[in-house]
């Protein structure tokens, strides 16, 4: 099976105008001498997690057997994979990436992709169904250990596409399944801000552009949760370097 966070959806580089997409409160300006923020994050206590499931239906499509799907990926050097390192008190700075106002998720041989995507608040979520077969779309804004349906949708014939605006008001990411498969996982990080880096395959994360000042640094991951890590003050075209633990 393929990495399952491997195909993330992610883009951090062009920017464009996306007002809406800001957490509320937050200000779109122009930086000027803006600093950066980078580090690695190690796993800390959190351990890999290999869930394996039986693929009970439609084996002609989703495959024979059984599937393993790694909630959490540790690498060989102890760093956590995939998490997402994001500056959570921002409240003016560089507009929204407009890549990430948009997000599709497929839905191909009963496996979502991007497995981890990226999208921002009140962007456009689209779910297509590549198979020749029923696929329930579900998807719940994560909210410390609560969660709330944002989206529940049935998609019985190969070729139907869904479209949603989507807006999480206290959660920053989303859990995505498949009423129909249980072996079908996928996550979304739903950025408030432009200002947050998913970590690497190597534990590593870069944030740029940050106006000077002292913020508090958080910590998300799909499976493991939300946390707060620590602060971090920048200066004006400074860069800060950092060893986070999960």
């Amino acid at each position: 099976m393929k990495n399952l966070f491997t195909k993330s959806a992610i883009a951090l580089a062009a920017l464009g105008l996306a007002t809406s997409a800001m957490a509320k409160g937050y200000t779109e300006v122009d930086v000027t001498d803006g600093g950066s923020f980078i580090g690695t994050v190690s796993a800390g206590g959190a351990e890999s997690d290999m869930r394996k499931y039986t693929i009970s239906k439609n084996p002609d499509i989703c495959g024979a057997g059984s599937r393993e799907v790694p909630f959490v990926q540790v690498n060989e050097a102890g760093m956590l994979v995939n998490a997402v390192v994001f500056l959570s008190d921002i409240s003016a700075g560089k507009a929204m990436p407009e890549d990430l106002m948009k997000l599709t998720i497929e839905q191909t041989q009963c496996e979502f992709s991007p497995a981890l995507g990226v999208m921002a608040n009140t962007g456009e979520l689209t779910a297509i169904n590549n198979d020749h077969t029923l696929h329930n779309i579900h998807a719940y804004e994560q909210i410390g250990k609560a969660r709330k349906t944002v989206l529940n949708v049935s998609q019985p014939s190969q070729g139907d596409v869904m479209t949603k605006d989507i807006k999480l008001r206290r959660g920053n990411g989303m859990k995505v399944e498949c009423d129909a498969h249980d072996f079908m996982h996928s996550f979304v990080y739903v950025a408030k801000t432009p200002y947050f880096s998913v970590v690497d395959e190597t534990g590593a994360f870069s944030i740029a552009d940050i106006p000077a000042g002292e913020y508090k640094v958080m910590m998300w991951h799909g499976f493991l949760g939300e946390k707060k890590v620590g602060s971090v003050t920048v200066d004006a075209g400074g860069e800060v370097t950092m060893e986070l633990s999960y």
